[in-house]
């Protein structure tokens, strides 16, 4: 009766073993698919993250060009504005000039 015991006890123990077993795997196997998945979403949004990165520094370059770019444009239409009041500056300089001179001269003509 002993041995009986003994051997039931014995299959008992053994079935107990493989059943805990079993479920460790299947609970590693179960985290390992939520590992796999997390590390998938985490890839995805380090990935997200960089090409986010990359197109804020496109797009601050390319808004630094187009400042850059109007800064000239700017320059260049001041240059010009300059230019042409120094024109219109001289022209009114010569013909204040040319006034004065014919005022000049009508006064000597009416002193005769």
């Amino acid at each position: 009766m002993n041995n009986v015991k003994n051997i039931f006890l014995g299959a008992v123990a053994a079935a107990f073993l493989i059943s805990a077993g079993a479920c460790d795997k299947a609970k590693e196997a179960t985290q390992g698919a939520a590992e796999k998945a997390g590390a998938a979403v985490g890839q995805a949004v380090d990935q997200a993250k960089d090409k986010a990165g990359e197109a804020m520094e496109k797009a601050g370059d390319a808004m630094k060009d187009a400042g850059d770019k109007a800064k000239d444009a700017a320059a260049g239409a001041m240059d010009k504005a300059v230019d042409k009041a120094k024109e219109v500056g001289k022209d009114a300089v010569d013909k204040a000039k040319e006034v004065g001179k014919d005022a000049a001269d009508k006064m000597k003509d009416t002193k005769k």
